[in-house]
């Protein structure tokens, strides 16, 4: 088990080898480690081949002039002049906080980003002033649109963090698929197959392949199959799009540049990089904030208290994260050895120290 801070420190030190500065490198190793931490290891350290990859093949800036391009007292679109997606994403987000500090929400659409990691993380930010934060991305094109077999979509995230009082914070966030291409690479790194429904083979066919991808496969959206309402999963992961990318001047849909170095960067663009969309919501805009936590811990009760199938119990969205990040933080956090592997590799490259547990 290796130490949060063990872990953190040593993405920071590698970012930095890749000439970040050091503010951007800490952002990003808080975002890597907070995905572990709170059980989504399909964000974190598996990630970090993925980055150091595409540092090499020179697509991602490492030193980025980020720049508020239109505003208004309420709104902002911002150019991540091609940064990695954490340092854009964050500063983003802040942005919107600072804007509902001062008129009551800030919305916050940001193009020429990469992938941002967790999209808990930002929504998360606001929590600390009170305010409700929302925070969506749209992703590299692996996602199949109901009855198509063509990757046209990302896997699309949605999260939404909400304050209570003596209750944690309620945290919604999952992708608009059934699973994430993250979780994808951990199966087959273990050797182990995914359930129907996550992906199709290249003829539309049900897969059980965690590397189907590869194969000229796709994934799916919520739902699996239309008689299971993939077409609301469809819909879901659209807005998401049509939010982050249109609205941004982000490349939507299947024009989204890969995250993966391994995959070519079509010539056909429609915008500028990837694309996020962001919000805060201050509470006393609409309500006395503490008259609002209390009616947040009333609703938490409300539903902890619904009765459960037996042997179940409800869970209110954030809660599993919350159980996690208290338990790795006190037990450390695992790593597959075949990501190990590939960490190590980095780290020897770049001469950080790494220690194989």
């Amino acid at each position: 088990m290796y130490k949060a801070e063990y872990l953190k420190s040593f993405v920071k030190d590698v970012f930095s080898k890749m000439g970040c500065p050091d503010e951007d490198a800490q952002i990003i190793a808080d975002v890597f480690i907070q995905a572990e931490l709170r059980g989504l290891p399909s964000h974190g350290m598996l990630r970090l081949k993925d980055y150091f990859q595409l540092w090499q093949a020179k697509r991602i800036n490492v030193k980025p002039n980020i720049t508020v391009v239109h505003e208004t007292p309420s709104t902002a679109v911002v150019d991540g002049d091609n940064a990695i997606g954490m340092v854009a994403a964050y500063r983003s987000m802040q942005i919107a906080i600072d804007k509902a500090r001062q008129v009551g929400t800030g919305w916050v659409a940001t193009r020429n980003s990469n992938h941002y990691g967790i999209a808990g993380y930002y929504a998360m930010m606001a929590l600390k002033d009170d305010m409700i934060g929302i925070s969506v991305t749209n992703a590299n094109p692996l996602v199949a649109p109901t009855f198509s077999v063509q990757r046209m979509l990302g896997t699309n995230p949605l999260a939404v963090a909400i304050p209570a009082g003596k209750y944690r914070p309620f945290v919604a966030d999952f992708s608009s698929t059934p699973i994430s291409r993250g979780k994808l690479a951990v199966m087959e790194k273990k050797g182990l197959n995914c359930d129907w429904g996550y992906v199709q083979d290249k003829d539309g066919n049900p897969s059980q392949d965690p590397s189907i991808l590869s194969k000229g496969g796709s994934m799916l959206t919520l739902g699996g199959d239309y008689e299971h309402g993939s077409h609301k999963g469809f819909c879901m992961a659209a807005t998401i799009d049509i939010f982050s990318a249109v609205l941004s001047g982000a490349n939507f849909g299947p024009f989204v540049p890969p995250s993966v170095a391994y995959l070519p960067v079509l010539d056909k663009k429609v915008g500028e990089g990837t694309g996020h969309f962001f919000g805060a919501l201050r509470i006393d805009a609409f309500q006395p904030a503490d008259q609002f936590k209390a009616k947040m811990d009333l609703w938490i009760e409300t539903f902890k208290n619904a009765k459960p199938i037996p042997g179940k119990k409800v869970i209110i969205p954030g809660e599993p994260e919350f159980e996690n990040e208290e338990l790795l933080s006190r037990e450390g956090i695992p790593l597959v050895p075949a990501i190990a592997k590939d960490v190590k590799e980095i780290a020897d490259y770049f001469g950080v120290p790494f220690e194989i547990l």
